[in-house]
Formats: C-alpha cells, structure tokens, sequence
C-alpha cells in the first residue's frame, strides 16, 4: 500500500501542472466534447508511459540517441502551430461556449489529442525518466506503477468532468477569449522551453 501510495502522490504531483495536453482537455471539457474519449487517451498513454519506465523501458534514448531530438523538434513545431491557432482565435473573439455546435469530429479531437501527447517531450521526462527512476525506491515496484497509473486516471477525469462547473464563466465571450489566448501561452511557453533545451 505505501509503494501504491507513492505512485499516486508522485504521479499527481508531476501532472497537475498545466501543460498542452491538460489545456486541452480542459477546454474539451469546457466544451462537453469527447470528454470521456479525452480522459481515457491521456491517462491510458501515461499508464502505458509509465509502466515503460518503471519497467526499464527508459534505457531506449541510449540505444536510439536521435529519438530525443526528433521528438523535441516535432513537438516545438506542433506547439507552435497550436499556440498560433488558440492567438487567432483569441483575437478574433466573438466566441462563447455553445457545447451543442462547435468542436471537432472524434477522430480530429484524437489526433490533436495524441500529437499533445506523444509529440510532448515532457511527457517522456515525467512519466519514463521521473517516475521511472523513483520507483526504483520502493519495494513494490508493481504498486507504484498502479498508483501513478490511478493518478492519471484520477486527474484527468476530474478535469474532463469538473471543467462543466466552470461553463457558465465561459458563456461569456470574454471568457473564451481568455482562455484561447492561455492556452496559447501555454503551448507558445513550452515550445520555448524545448527550444532553449
């Protein structure tokens, strides 16, 4: 129990922070678009990330040493186009939350959805290399691996499902404006990050 708790206190701790990814599903969230579909590819690509790096999956950028830069750059382009979308909108204003009419089909949601995840570097320091190395800590490395993998699940479904709380703010077009030009931010700030090393 004490390793399934480490797992679950780590792995909260690394995913709260806002990032692409959790923008993302926020305003999916926000949207009431796909939702459920949203939590379950985020928290089932940490699970499987982090099962990799509690398992020793993590020695693979030694015996592939360009995947690090390849995924680096892709994100940074990815990002950027991303962070360009959420400024143009942001600018363009007029929007307000209408969950009933806007958002993308299922398919384009997932594909954005998994280019925020596996084109995210980040994710690969959090998940592969963090939780990776502090499991080999505890005693139960199994537990900790389903600790960190409940957490995901745990996070992202809250933040999927508790964003409706927040949707009579975003009826306001303002509101919305705001949050583009955030997510924005966001995306434009992590692209600089990777950009800078």
């Amino acid at each position: 129990m004490t390793s399934f708790l480490a797992g679950l206190g780590t792995s909260l701790s690394l995913i709260a922070a806002i990032g692409a990814q959790n923008a993302f599903v926020l305003k999916q969230g926000l949207l009431r678009r796909h939702v459920l579909a949203c939590c379950l590819f985020c928290a089932t690509s940490d699970m499987v990330l982090i099962t990799a790096g509690v398992f020793g999956m993590s020695a693979a950028g030694v015996h592939l040493p360009w995947l690090a830069g390849a995924m680096r750059w892709g994100g940074v382009v990815f990002l950027l186009f991303y962070g360009a979308r959420s400024f143009r909108a942001a600018l363009r204003g007029g929007e307000a939350l209408r969950p009933e009419g806007q958002g993308a089909g299922l398919a384009a949601t997932l594909t954005t959805l998994a280019a925020l995840t596996w084109l995210n570097p980040h994710v690969y320091l959090d998940t592969v290399v963090l939780l990776g190395a502090i499991s080999a800590q505890w005693p139960d490395r199994v537990a900790f691996a389903i600790g960190a993998s409940a957490a995901s699940f745990l996070f992202f479904l809250s933040l999927g499902f508790g964003a409706r709380f927040l949707a009579p703010y975003f009826a306001r077009p303002r509101a919305w404006q705001w949050l583009e030009a955030g997510v924005g931010c966001v995306m434009w700030g992590i692209a600089l990050r990777l950009i800078a090393g």
